[in-house]
């Protein structure tokens, strides 16, 4: 029922059909749970402040869960909230995909008809995989990010529809959720941000065993500050007695409490059934002896059509409509009516909200009573079900009834109706995105193939499979369905609904068929196959499994699988080898997918020869290409392939030095797939903004962009991503620790058994970074020794050249150093032969060589002013803050180590400690500040007397005495304090005296320090 308050808000009383049923023997006033009802009252007024909650409360089955929701919905719809409640439904092993939610967003589209239209419009057709009334869901293909679409559109849907009004989403018997069901509640609870809404979520506790598949669930959603848990315990003994009186109408005797909080214990259904016992008795001695007994009390005092009745309604599911009742039952309008009215009157059966039905009061009846039904009295009921939908599928709504339907069939044990009812339903399931239903689905059918006479089998067909496995070329719309096919729809479905493993499992099994069978083209999709799930798996890179595939397919003539298998080449080539050989395999890929016609693959093709152009230096005409492809996704609504150049573009931008463009791109990918639910692209996208973003010195920016991908990504490489993000970010800025914990979480992330240059090279520079920032240089020169010993192909020179840039970076702050001297010369020597074989074909990488260059002089204590000022120009176009800032400290430094422009140096310390301060970058900000100060130069803006300062060399910077200076020219030749109170003709006392002070006006923790730091400035001239 939907009314509207005086103030005008809507109430939604989804049990006001219930209103006209008998509750005699139910309580009726509410008994106890006040701190539950607190809870539950507290949370919807943080939704009503813009903060959206869930709560899920757990007890055993008849404590009280859904009389409390309902004492709470009834209390939030007088407050103006809007309630909808959608429950689970129990229904076979394969379940019904997203069970609560199509009655629940029903009831809100009934109260709301207005919001529920704009918050829908234009994603009508994905919506409807869902709530059917909403319009025909389109028949796109399929993938692995359909389902994340899906769940992304629903949790906008859900916060727009509740950003006027609390609304409070009631989802009961999660017990029994369908994995769908479970998926969209994690993704919904962790990426819900906006929006008045409470879900409400209940659940038998004690159903959920140690490997219940609502468990995980549980333990995921307790570490979500949003979520909040509710334990709903038994009642008291006093609670008890108030529920008796309130049931009986009379204050029951003592003696009657106890019996009753003795034999119940405390658990108010069982109280409830022990006081209507003790109604129809009168004698409290006369209780059943058994609980199970107790349950099917109502049920033997029934008349016999109406026990018959209720045992027909306890087969057919959580409720069973009025229509499809009535032909199964087989009795006349009267006395169905009458057995009907017996039944609810008798408190067994109530109506059932959002059916037109019926269902039993209580599921612990229900299952009883379909406990007591004998095997072969079970298997006729259900065959009577599926017959009677079968002959008229109108009884049953539209998005219930194929699963409906191979749920019956399958307990009527008729595996010739079950097999083709059992695949439409998985079918349908695909349709609506619900992969581990299908999953299961599929798996029945296999578990049917053999049972199934072959003429029956002979009539099936592969339906809509060719979406994900296309047929062999001399197979036509009449060729029947075969197990391969099946296998073929299992393996993707478990993809896609992450069961990798058992993917794994089907493919290896299929291919394993094909051994004998000799179809090249089906063992070849099989190996694409398993090839994305090694890599999935992290169980290797895939390239064996794609070579096969490659070979397989190798001089067959063109075809949509050969197509797809070189497309797969070119683009893991792209990611693991770039270079002429990948550009070679994504023109090859192009051309096969235009000589069959499949847009699709050649618009994926050319994605990738698009970066993988530019990469080569054919900047324009790949990023051309790349807008091209993403004009196209566009135009047709290709949505995977949208998610795809979303992520791309933005990418191959950054790689180019095109920041500003990056971020227009990115923020339009960000657009686009918000637009289509895809998450997870976004969180990729997301990822790739937040490196654009410290490219460009907002560093704040690309925080909240990884912090973005964090609350978005369903797999772990975005997350990868964001932590390696967060890892450069720690760096600059000077935070050790955070750096040292995110790059931990980065390597988890990426795994170790596909290795991809995109992530291994960063994740060395941040390694050897840390090293070098703890001192150990040594160990940043192994670092980096190990990732050069892989080469740096053409295409990573984008992540390769920050690399070499850092590594000679290390060996020049590190010059003097006793314990890194053996080793320097073929680190030089390594850095500069990979530097000179990677293409400086675009600025910034351009930009990258100079600045190696320069390190590399200044490693070798050989740089000059000149060589900054170099790099500097290079940077100085290229709006990258942080990189001119440091460029700019070392060119100062160079004029105040050989005789300069004083004044020069000043302007550009004084421009790189701002910018530094700016970004909050520490390190470099007070690296800046020691050079000042050792000049003597001041930081603030340009004094009128500052320019009187009389020269001074560098070495006088850090105000060392002559004696002192004389000391530490010894120390960086090695000599230990007795050598150099022999040279000096100083005791060593005096020599250690000297040291020590040496040291502190350094600011350097040891002799190797000191040493160092004297080669790296030049400070003593050599002879």
């Amino acid at each position: 029922m939907i009314t509207r308050t005086e103030n005008g808000a809507v109430r939604v009383d989804p049990y006001a059909m219930l209103q006209t049923v008998e509750t005699r023997s139910v309580s009726p006033r509410f008994v106890g749970r006040a701190a539950e009802l607190g809870a539950l009252t507290e949370a919807l007024a943080r939704a009503g402040a813009g903060e959206p909650q869930a709560l899920l409360i757990g007890g055993e089955a008849g404590v009280g869960k859904t009389r409390l929701v309902e004492e709470f919905a009834g209390r939030a719809a007088r407050r103006g909230a809007v309630v909808a409640v959608g429950g689970c439904v129990e229904i076979g092993a394969e379940g019904l995909p997203y069970a609560p939610f199509p009655a629940a967003l029903r009831a809100l589209r009934r109260a709301l008809p207005e919001e529920m239209a704009a918050a829908s419009a234009g994603q009508e057709g994905e919506l409807a995989r869902l709530l059917p009334e909403l319009g025909e869901a389109p028949r796109d293909a399929t993938d692995e990010h359909s389902t994340a679409r899906l769940f992304g559109l629903t949790v906008r849907l859900l916060e727009r529809i509740s950003a006027d009004r609390p609304v409070v989403l009631v989802l009961e018997d999660l017990h029994w959720a369908d994995a769908s069901t479970r998926h969209l509640l994690a993704y919904l609870f962790r990426t819900l941000g906006s929006g008045r809404l409470l879900v409400v979520g209940t659940y038998r506790a004690d159903d959920i065993h140690r490997r219940h598949p609502l468990r995980p669930l549980l333990a995921e959603l307790d570490r979500l500050r949003t979520v909040t848990r509710v334990e709903l315990g038994r009642f008291s003994h006093d609670e008890v007695g108030h529920q008796l009186t309130s049931i009986l109408a009379v204050t029951p005797g003592a003696a009657v409490v106890d019996e009753i909080f003795e034999r119940s214990d405390g658990n108010a259904f069982f109280v409830e059934e022990l006081a209507r016992s003790m109604e129809s008795s009168g004698d409290s001695s006369c209780l059943s002896a058994s609980l199970r007994d107790l349950l099917l009390v109502r049920v033997e005092a029934l008349p016999d059509h109406a026990q018959r009745l209720a045992r027909i309604v306890a087969e057919g599911g959580s409720s069973v409509e009025h229509e499809l009742l009535a032909a199964v039952a087989g009795l006349g309008d009267d006395d169905l009516e009458e057995a009907l009215r017996a039944a609810v009157g008798a408190n067994l059966l109530q109506p059932a909200p959002d059916s037109g039905g019926y269902r039993f009061r209580h599921s612990l009846v229900r299952e009883a009573v379909s406990d007591d039904l004998l095997p072969g009295e079970r298997t006729r009921v259900n065959r009577r079900y599926a017959e009677a939908l079968e002959a008229d599928p109108s009884l049953v709504r539209e998005d219930e009834r194929t699963t409906r339907l191979a749920s019956y069939w399958y307990a009527a044990h008729d595996a010739a109706k079950a097999l083709p009812a059992v695949l439409h339903a998985a079918v349908e399931a695909r349709r609506r995105y619900a992969y581990a239903e299908q999953l299961r689905l599929l798996e029945r059918a296999m578990e049917l193939w053999d049972e199934v006479p072959d003429a029956v089998r002979e009539t099936l067909r592969p339906f809509d499979f060719a979406e994900v496995y296309p047929a062999s070329g001399d197979e036509s719309a009449t060729t029947p369905l075969r197990h391969l096919d099946v296998l073929a729809e299992a393996t993707v479905a478990a993809r896609f609904c992450g069961e990798r493993s058992r993917a794994l499992a089907l493919c290896k099994k299929a291919l394993r068929t094909l051994e004998t069978e000799g179809d090249p083209l089906r063992a070849a999709w099989f190996w694409v196959q398993r090839s994305r799930l090694t890599q999935g798996l992290d169980r290797g890179d895939g390239w064996e499994e794609l070579a096969t595939a490659q070979e397989l397919v190798r001089g067959l003539p063109p075809s949509a699988v050969h197509a797809e298998v070189l497309t797969h080449v070119a683009s893991w080539r792209a990611l693991h080898e770039p270079g002429p050989q990948a550009l070679a395999d994504s023109d090859r890929a192009v051309e096969y997918a235009r000589l069959v016609g499949d847009e699709y693959i050649e618009l994926h093709a050319r994605l990738t020869r698009g970066w993988l152009t530019a990469d080569a230096g054919g900047v324009e005409d790949g990023l051309a290409e790349m807008y091209a492809v993403r004009d196209r996704a566009d135009e047709r609504k290709l949505v995977h392939l949208v998610g795809r150049v979303s992520i791309n573009l933005p990418s191959s931008l950054e790689a180019m030095g095109r920041s500003l463009e990056a971020v227009a791109a990115a923020d339009h990918g960000i657009e686009v797939c918000h637009r289509h639910g895809l998450a997870d692209s976004c969180a990729w996208v997301y990822a790739n903004q937040a490196q654009s973003f410290f490219s460009l010195g907002h560093w704040a920016r690309s925080e909240c962009a990884a912090a973005a991908v964090e609350r978005l990504a369903l797999i772990p490489e975005p997350k990868g991503l964001a932590a390696a993000r967060r890892t450069e970010l720690a760096l600059a800025r000077g935070d050790l620790a955070e750096a040292e914990e995110q790059l931990a979480l980065a390597r988890k992330h990426f795994g170790r058994r596909d290795p991809q240059p995109q992530y291994q090279i960063p994740l060395a520079r941040h390694t050897m970074l840390l090293a070098a920032a703890r001192g150990r240089t040594a160990e940043a020169r192994e670092v980096f020794e190990e990732v050069a010993a892989r080469g740096f192909p053409t295409g990573t020179q984008r992540d390769a050249l920050p690399l070499l840039q850092a590594a000679a970076a290390i060996e020049a702050d590190a010059r003097g150093l006793p314990a890194t001297e053996p080793g320097r010369p073929a680190a030089l020597a390594l850095i500069r032969r990979h530097a000179r074989r990677l293409p400086l074909l675009v600025p910034v990488w351009a930009a990258h060589g100079l600045a190696i260059d320069a390190e590399l002089a200044r490693a070798e204590g050989a740089d000059t002013p000149d060589h900054w000022a170099r790099a500097a120009a290079a940077f100085a176009p290229l709006s990258r803050p942080y990189e001119l800032a440091q460029t700019h400290h070392r060119w100062a430094e160079a004029l105040l180590t050989a005789p300069g422009d004083r004044s020069a140096a000043a302007d550009l310390l004084r421009g790189a400690h701002t910018a530094a301060d700016r970004l909050g970058a520490r390190p470099l900000a007070e690296a800046a500040r020691q050079l000042a100060a050792r000049a003597r130069i001041s930081l603030d803006a340009p004094g009128p007397g500052e320019e009187t300062h009389p020269e001074i060399t560098a070495v006088e910077s850090f105000g060392l005495t002559p004696r002192e200076q004389d000391v530490h020219r010894l120390v960086a030749a090695g000599h230990t304090n007795r050598r150099i109170a022999e040279e000096l003709f100083i005791s060593p006392k005096t020599a250690s005296v000297h040291v020590s002070n040496i040291l502190a006006k350094l600011g350097v923790a040891s002799r190797g320090e000191a040493a160092a730091l004297a080669h790296r400035l030049r400070l003593y001239p050599v002879p």
